[in-house]
């Protein structure tokens, strides 16, 4: 608190669907509630990430590199929220 940090630019993705659109308003109340980033230091300079809400960052490569196909995505991140 009271230090300067650096921001970012972030993206992710969701389905166009009725899952998706339910999990965009939940997410928008996180992100309001102020859930969706956080502050961490990295070589002595302090930078916004992403919180601990899971994100879909790519379109693609799957769930070990946040993207899709990920068919548990929606469910899971539902139940963070």
């Amino acid at each position: 608190p009271g230090q300067p940090y650096k921001g970012g630019d972030f993206f992710a993705f969701l389905p166009d669907n009725r899952g998706g659109r339910r999990t965009a308003v939940l997410l928008k109340t996180a992100f309001e509630q102020g859930l969706t980033f956080q502050i961490k230091s990295f070589n002595g300079e302090e930078r916004v990430t992403w919180g601990l809400i899971p994100h879909k960052t790519s379109w693609d490569g799957g769930k070990a590199r946040n993207g899709y196909p990920d068919a548990q995505y929606l469910r899971e991140v539902c139940t963070v929220l």
